[in-house]
């Protein structure tokens, strides 16, 4: 999914969660909306690596790739979708929902709502998932990372 798209579901449930908790301070609202976008720097990394683009246009560079990767995804017939890999996002897994949660438990609570953002933003991955490659992925890094190691990106 999009990065805008997050941040329009994300703006979304921050404002709905805000009106049945006002008690909530606006500053942890905003982690949530931050951080329910920001998890996809690890998409970015990947490009990088993938890619070895060190440019300063990189950032502009893999949100192409990007969104070429998933037009030419969506174009193949739903049973060739089962073959794509969409890369290693290490931030996208349980693992790091359950390091964020035990941080937002023992340190400091804006862990704790970086957590809610994350969960949001691979709620929301999952559903995208089922619905247009009829897999669900970025449950678990570490199970995507050994389950997809040699599938093939659709842009290679």
């Amino acid at each position: 999914m999009l990065p805008l798209k997050h941040l329009f579901l994300a703006v979304i449930f921050s404002l709905v969660l805000y009106l049945i908790f006002p008690i909530i301070p606006l500053k942890y609202i905003g982690i949530i909306i931050l951080s329910s976008v920001l998890i996809d720097i690890d998409h970015y990394l990947y490009y990088v690596f993938k890619k070895r683009d060190f440019s300063l246009s990189s950032f502009k560079n893999a949100y192409r790739w990007f969104i070429e990767t998933e037009r030419k995804t969506l174009l193949l017939p739903r049973k060739e979708r089962e073959k794509v890999y969409g890369g290693f996002c290490f931030l996208h897994g349980v693992e790091t929902l359950g390091v964020l949660l035990i941080l937002g438990m023992m340190i400091t609570k804006i862990f704790f709502f970086i957590f809610i953002g994350f969960a949001l933003h691979l709620l929301t991955d999952i559903v995208h998932g089922t619905v247009y490659r009829d897999r669900i992925d970025r449950v678990s890094a570490i199970y995507d990372f050994f389950k997809f190691k040699n599938l093939k990106l659709v842009n290679e």
